[in-house]
């Protein structure tokens, strides 16, 4: 990786983060695919999220985060409204919803310019720069995406690990990262 140039670097940071929002979005669709609808919606408790509650949030934020404040889009967004929805919204739906942001917001990351990640942008409040962005929006995303497998795990008592007993992916992917 010695002499790589800023397009190098950026390039291979960009489609990096594009590559693990895919990622745990898979594991997303494959948790939301075994959950019933109840399931999807179930909270154990006022201060914790459903499934479905987790996918609306995400769905959001990212499309807060690059759509609009990276892109530059019109984003609206009822932050508060994706934790207090009960049942508001079909789980196929929602998915599906989360599904095409990640698409376009994968589109976006994977199109920056070592400019747009040095630049600084003002998203909810606070300002950041473009790396700052795009690692929060990866980082954020794996976080609620721990939450969903540790909940179809807890309500369906299923194997839903990625890596074998020795690391290796069961996806069959091949790729050097994992």
């Amino acid at each position: 990786m010695a002499g790589m140039s800023e397009r190098d670097v950026c390039r291979e940071f960009c489609g990096y983060a594009g590559e693990k929002l895919r990622d745990h979005l898979a594991q997303i669709k494959r948790c939301a695919a075994l959950l019933s609808e109840e399931q999807a919606w179930y909270r154990p408790n006022e201060r914790s999220n459903s499934v479905a509650n987790l996918v609306l949030h995400l769905t959001g934020n990212i499309r807060q985060w690059i759509l609009g404040g990276l892109a530059g889009r019109p984003v609206e967004r009822d932050r508060q409204g994706e934790f207090d929805a009960r049942e508001s919204v079909r789980k196929e739906e929602a998915v599906a919803g989360l599904d095409a942001a990640v698409r376009e917001v994968c589109g976006v990351i994977e199109g920056l310019t070592p400019d747009d990640l040095m630049r600084e942008y003002r998203i909810q409040a606070y300002t950041v720069s473009g790396v700052a962005a795009v690692m929060h929006v990866v980082e954020h995303f794996a976080f609620h995406t721990g939450q969903i497998v540790t909940t179809t795990k807890w309500l369906l008592d299923v194997d839903l690990s990625l890596y074998d007993e020795k690391g290796h992916r069961r996806d069959g992917r091949k790729a050097d990262v994992p």
